[in-house]
This record gives structure tokens, C-alpha cells and sequence, in this order.
């Protein structure tokens, strides 16, 4: 099977090109050598400047400026045509004393992991409690990233993290080898369950810096935020046709 083509475009104005496009090959590391093999997914990471038009067979990762959620430093969804697309907001995660190449690298790892939003796994002890495939929220603060080259990525849960079964430090868990049993969440990172029986979404933690979300709004969009919190948006003004 062929690796998906991401394009990582630069929608910026705080950020040049020259900011963004010696990232990319890092990304492009964390993605072969440390992700693909526990993972099983691999990908062909493309950078785009200003002005450019993605190509409608790609996945897309936009860099743009201002959240329009308060806290929210991105998130992944998918578009009208069933391709995931992820957004970075690189003022809101400078405001927020964050580094968006963390952010970047959240939402790209978690594109890989759970392209379409829609993969959940069941805790045997929690029944009637579905937990979405999200890789990077139980561990998604800054400190706990790792550097590529100069670059700061995220910090990543391994599959058997959402595997029940397995005993407290009996196997690796995350890249940085921080947690040490199934769904724990360190400080500052996140959970969310879906109540199969309610259809509500539940946050382990408490949010901050955000609103809570509302039961009319989508429940497949996941975002990365401050404090370990992801929440609801209509997304910024950019590729919004294709969403």
C-alpha cells in the first residue's frame, strides 16, 4: 500500500517559509523511524509555501495564525471528500508560552493514527466507555516532547497503551517511555470517553482555557489545547471549502 502524500502548507503570517520548511524534514524522521514501526503507518510529509495550491489528493496540515476557540492550538478532522486535514494555529500556541512545532507534530502523528476520527477502543474495566485513538493527548505538553535535529516534537503513546491487559511496566507504553501502564495520562495531558449509552463525551481531566463542548457539535474532531485539552471549532478560514 502506497504512503499517503501530506502537505504541510504554510498559511502563516508570523511565520516564514524559511520557519517552517526545515521542520518538515524532522517530521518527516519522527514519522520513519520512530512512529512507523509500532504504529504501522508511514507517510510522505511535502512542504507547500504561501501561495500554493495543495493538490486534492493529499492529505493537508495548514499553519495559520489565530484559533478561533479560546486555547485551542489545533486539531485534525477530516474533509468533505473523506481526507483527514489538521490545523496548527502558531500565534495562539506562541501566546500560550507553546511551541507549534509541537502542535504540528501532534496533529500529524494523530492524522496517522486515526485518520478518519472514528477509531475507538473499549476499556475491559470501564464497559459501555469508548476511548478514541488519539496517540498523543495522554502526553501532549511541551515538556514531556523530544527533539529531533533542534526540532521539539511530541511525545507519543505506543498501541499498548489502549491494551488493557498489560501490567504496570511490563512494556513500553510511550516513545519517551514516561507513562508505565494502560491509559495513564500524565500531567497535563488528556482523555476523553464516549458514553455509548448517553452519547456524551466525557474529559478525564478538567478543561481550561476553553470552552466546554457542546452535544450539538461534532464529536470526531480532536484537538490538541492547552493544559492537555482538546475542544469544538468551526476551524479558520482556510481550506473550509474542502471541509
Amino acid at each position: 500500500m502506497a504512503h499517503p502524500r501530506i502537505e504541510i502548507i504554510n498559511e502563516s503570517t508570523i511565520l516564514d517559509d524559511s520557519d517552517v520548511k526545515p521542520v518538515v524534514p524532522s517530521l518527516q524522521t519522527q514519522v520513519r523511524r520512530d512512529f512507523a514501526l509500532p504504529w504501522g503507518a508511514n507517510a510522505k510529509l511535502v512542504f507547500l509555501p504561501k501561495k500554493s495550491n495543495p493538490s486534492p489528493a493529499s492529505w493537508w496540515i495548514g499553519i495559520f495564525d489565530d484559533s478561533h476557540q479560546a486555547g485551542v492550538l489545533g486539531y485534525h478532522d477530516i474533509t468533505a471528500k473523506g481526507l483527514p486535514l489538521g490545523k496548527v494555529f502558531a500565534r495562539t500556541d506562541k501566546q500560550l508560552g507553546c511551541e507549534w512545532t509541537v502542535t504540528l507534530s501532534h496533529e500529524l502523528l494523530e492524522m496517522l493514527g486515526n485518520p478518519s476520527s472514528n477509531l475507538f477502543v473499549q476499556h475491559q474495566s470501564n464497559k459501555g466507555f469508548l476511548y478514541p485513538y488519539e496517540v498523543c493527548d495522554a502526553c501532549e505538553p511541551d515538556k514531556f516532547g523530544y527533539k529531533i535535529d533542534s526540532v521539539l516534537v511530541s511525545d507519543f503513546v505506543y498501541p499498548a497503551w489502549f491494551e488493557h491487559f498489560h501490567k504496570k511496566g511490563s512494556t513500553r507504553f510511550d516513545h519517551c517511555k514516561l507513562t508505565v501502564r494502560p491509559f495513564q495520562v500524565l500531567p497535563g495531558g488528556s482523555i476523553y470517553t464516549f458514553d455509548v449509552r448517553t452519547h456524551r463525551i466525557n474529559a478525564q481531566r478538567k478543561p481550561k482555557h476553553v470552552r466546554p463542548r457542546n452535544d450539538s457539535e461534532r464529536r470526531d474532531t480532536e484537538f490538541r489545547a492547552i493544559n492537555g485539552v482538546r475542544a469544538p471549532s468551526n476551524g479558520n478560514n482556510v481550506m473550509n471549502s474542502e471541509v
